[in-house]
């Protein structure tokens, strides 16, 4: 089967807001053997959206729209697309009794316009919205089927996964379930590379590579009757992935590098602090966006000057003098400085020119050394990019956490 993706509204038209809603459900159609062939973005245009939605009535299987749900007059997704397959709008009381129950919760009037939301496709699926007041809904028509969810993330994201993905479950043929390997330390050209034979040969599991900022995952996903089937199949394949990328694997089905430190680090009883100059925090936030980070995150000191380098985690000025702050040296001198300050039994140190100013011909642009002190030792490593200052950020931050990974746990 294929799909094909219709956003409504022309703030992302006018480039207000990026389409993350297609991202996610794109990433979702392709876990369920769902094909993507086309995406559309079109503005709150009823005429517009209507050519848009015959055009993909005539070559898609699947029709998701997101966005166009809502109370104003220029909400019109559920009565184009009703209009475009000969539906019927209806009044679902659930849907009113739920916004009216609302309103009174938060203390408001509930205005004529809200009412709106609560009326349907006649026969349809309705998809409740628990993370806000616009219900989705599904039908199928003409051999077609047809999926409205809300546009803001905060709802489309929750309600893809707890409503529209069950929903398509059944329509995939089978079960299909995937395993996401989640590796630091290795480009994705290396780990194609390392895969390829793998790859090739693989039919159903099929492995197939990704990148994100500063690292990459290979995803297996198995097709069968069962979930219990397709478990049996992914398992030798998976563990065959581990064997060839070794080390450079951080965790299998795991959110981020943050979540798997932060899970060692609380199993360990253990408690970190960090000292940061070119991440600027991002490394201390990426962290705390873990919920109980305070179990292990005691926190962290933004050194950007070599004043507060110096008179607060007490790097020493002969450091600093003769090799700079740009060193291995004045980054353990960081790491242990911020553990001694904040009594946490590991401390780390990152110092380095982010860009996109500031390098020479001996330390260029992209230059980060990183160091972590634990029970007396330092593991440090230096660091080079040339991607832009964002980049520089995001990979010395990981950098850290891994070389945690590496040698603590």
């Amino acid at each position: 089967m294929n799909a094909e993706l219709i956003a409504v509204g022309t703030e992302i038209l006018l480039g207000d807001i990026v389409n993350t809603d297609a991202q996610l459900i794109s990433q979702g159609l392709s876990e369920l053997g769902i094909n993507v062939f086309y995406q559309t973005v079109v503005g709150d245009n009823p005429a517009r959206l209507e050519r848009v939605v015959r055009e993909a009535k005539d070559r898609a299987d699947i029709i998701i729209t997101t966005g166009g749900l809502g109370p104003t007059l220029d909400d019109l997704t559920k009565e184009t697309l009703a209009t475009v397959f000969g539906k019927k709008m209806v009044l679902h009381q659930p849907s009113m009794d739920r916004l009216t129950d609302f309103f009174k919760t938060i203390g408001r009037e509930m205005t004529k316009n809200n009412e709106k939301q609560a009326w349907l496709p006649e026969g349809c699926t309705v998809f409740t919205n628990l993370w806000g007041t616009a219900p989705g809904c599904a039908f199928e028509a003409d051999g077609k089927h047809v999926l409205m969810l809300p546009g803001p993330p905060r709802e489309c994201n929750p309600m893809w996964k707890e409503c529209a993905m069950p929903y398509l479950y059944k329509l995939a043929g089978g079960c299909i379930v995937s395993r996401n390997i989640r590796v630091f330390g290795l480009g994705e050209s290396n780990m194609e590379n390392i895969l390829h034979d793998m790859m090739e040969k693989s039919a159903n599991p099929t492995i197939a590579p990704y990148a994100r900022t500063s690292e990459c995952f290979a995803r297996v996903t198995a097709k069968a009757d069962t979930p219990a089937e397709c478990e049996k199949m992914l398992d030798p394949v998976v563990d065959e992935i581990l064997k060839l990328l070794g080390d450079d694997v951080y965790g299998v089905d795991v959110d981020s590098l943050e979540q798997v430190v932060g899970d060692g680090l609380r199993e360990r009883k253990l408690t970190l602090a960090v000292a940061e100059s070119c991440t600027g925090g991002l490394l201390s936030k990426r962290l705390t966006d873990i919920p109980g980070a305070s179990d292990y995150y005691l926190g962290g000191v933004c050194s950007y000057s070599n004043s507060v380098k110096e008179k607060v985690l007490g790097v020493k000025k002969e450091t600093l003098d003769t090799v700079g702050a740009v060193s291995p040296e004045t980054a353990e001198q960081m790491a242990v400085g911020v553990a001694n300050a904040l009594g946490s039994d590991i401390g780390v140190g990152i110092t380095g020119i982010a860009g996109p100013g500031g390098g020479t011909e001996d330390k260029p642009t992209g230059l980060v050394y990183i160091s972590v002190w634990y029970d007396g030792k330092f593991f440090t490593r230096k660091m080079q990019s040339s991607l832009g200052r964002d980049r520089v950020r995001m990979q010395a931050a990981s950098t850290a956490l891994d070389l945690i990974r590496r040698h603590i746990f």
